[in-house]
């Protein structure tokens, strides 16, 4: 991975190494994958996240940009001028000439406008090194979300394939007995219907299956083979309070909120020091040679072809009257500064609901599992007893159409309720500020460090100090085979 530390290539292949060796198994026809294993490829490859580290190293630079206004300036200019046509009154001018100079312009007192633009640019990096960490918890979310999507699809197309199964057989059952005049035309038509309906159901099911892991393809870089069950979850809260407490502490989103709203105030000082007087100093130098070409214009008289000068000073300026621009610019600042504070609120109150509203999910999937678990065992029990009703008479085929249709029913609702249930609670670790590579295992090397980049740069004052060509780091998805319907012959299943 290109990082802008040269090392970081190699770190992160050792890094790679070490994760493919304790995250993936490998299966019969393939590598099996794991949610570890599926977080590792999208934190490394995934464009969101490598383009917002890209865009945090350019938010590095600033730092390095407030403080060379405050650095000396060295500058030089060379002309060489032909002079093509000479008015005919003008008896010594040059045909030609050659100009160099230079100028050091030292910036002595500037009213604080440096300094205090130097701590904005610093605020602002940290903010944007809190934002790289709420954008790798997003990526991590969504990548959670579409790993479970996919264990849940396959799971229900199984379902429905074993629902469409069961109704075949029952229809030839039907079509048997409606044959020896034991059943009616009725109870075969009952049938057909709810095969067709079955089969509609299970087209269905395979589309969303292709859905889920066509948009695993796009987080994640590559396609989902033989996913493996997921973990349980690390350091989930005991309470709302609780969960609330530790994403108020740690919540990258108002952490870089805050960090915004001291940057502003720094803007606000950057923009009353305009007032302040401004002192600098400066040394410069000439050179001229006319190459021969001056004349004094009288006859056997020669003049100098060479000069040169040099001069320093102290310059010193005062704005007096700017006809109210810098009292607009400090009210504009201090604006801003206020939105600044109300973002912040705003960042917060987010904060506090979408802690609450994933706490709450969560709880209540736990809660709708026990009780689906309860009415996939009943059901299941139901539609036993309904088959044996029926074969000494009591019970019609309808009303084993209806059992089966009610007992696959409780079945995907269990399987979904196990994965809105996961999803939920890896929310409330991402609301808690705890979805982050550092507290999801995910080692076997260096994980990116944004601060590594800033202090490479910070103090950087060579004119010449550029990085590499841009190269792309997150792998396209041309090579990857369109996904299909397809299901393994073993899922993750949720157990039942």
């Amino acid at each position: 991975m290109l990082d802008t530390n040269k090392t970081q290539p190699l770190r992160h292949a050792r890094w790679l190494t070490g994760l493919a060796v304790g995250a993936l198994a490998l299966s019969s026809q393939a590598q099996a994958e794991t949610l570890q294993g599926a977080l590792a490829k999208a934190y490394e490859n995934n464009p969101t996240l490598t383009g917002a580290r890209a865009g945090q190293r350019a938010n590095d630079e600033n730092v390095p940009i407030q403080k060379s206004f405050g650095l000396p300036d060295i500058s030089t200019r060379a002309d060489y001028e032909e002079n093509l046509i000479i008015p005919g009154n003008s008896f010594s001018s040059p045909t030609r000439s050659f100009v160099a100079s230079g100028q050091l312009s030292v910036p002595i007192y500037q009213g604080g406008a440096v300094r205090n633009a130097v701590e904005a640019a610093k605020y602002r990096v940290e903010a944007g090194q809190a934002d790289l960490r709420a954008t790798e918890a997003s990526i991590f979310s969504q990548v959670v979300g579409a790993y479970m999507d996919v264990i849940r699809d396959q799971a229900i197309v199984q379902l429905n394939q074993k629902n469409v199964s069961v109704l075949r057989t029952n229809l030839q059952a039907t079509s048997d007995r409606f044959e020896i005049g034991d059943l009616t035309r009725t109870d075969v038509a009952q049938s057909e219907a709810r095969l067709a309906l079955a089969e509609g159901d299970l087209r269905g099911a395979e589309a969303n299956l292709i859905a889920s892991r066509e948009s695993y393809i796009r987080l994640v870089g590559d396609a989902p083979v033989d996913l493996q069950a997921p973990p349980a979850l690390p350091n989930l809260p005991a309470s709302t309070e609780d969960a609330v407490a530790i994403a108020l502490n740690n919540n990258p989103d108002i952490e870089a909120a805050n960090l915004q709203v001291n940057a502003t105030r720094s803007d606000i000082s950057v923009a009353k020091a305009s007032r302040a007087p401004k002192v600098s100093a400066t040394l410069g130098g000439g050179y001229n040679n006319f190459l021969g070409s001056l004349s004094s214009g009288v006859s056997g008289v020669g003049v100098t072809q060479e000069t040169s000068s040099a001069a320093a000073g102290v310059s010193v300026t005062l704005p007096i009257f700017t006809a109210g621009r810098r009292s607009a610019q400090v009210r504009q600042s201090q604006s801003r500064s206020s939105q600044a504070i109300e973002n912040y609120v705003a960042t917060e109150r987010g904060v506090i609901a979408q802690t609450r509203g994933a706490y709450a999910a969560w709880q209540a999937n736990e809660r709708v599992i026990a009780a689906t678990e309860q009415a996939v065992s009943a059901n299941a029990l139901s539609l036993e007893g309904v088959r044996a009703e029926n074969s000494v008479g009591t019970r019609s085929i309808l009303d084993i159409l209806n059992a089966e249709q009610e007992y696959l029913n409780t079945q995907v609702q269990l399987v979904s309720a196990r994965r809105n249930s996961y999803v939920a609670a890896f929310s409330v670790l991402a609301a808690m500020g705890k979805a982050e590579a550092r507290d999801l295992g995910i080692e076997g090397g260096a994980l990116y460090d944004p601060a590594a980049n800033y202090n490479r740069v910070k103090g950087e004052i060579w004119d010449w100090a550029d990085d590499p060509a841009p190269q792309q780091l997150a792998t396209d998805t041309r090579g990857v085979p369109a996904a299909d319907a397809s299901v393994p012959a073993t899922n993750p299943l949720p157990r039942q």
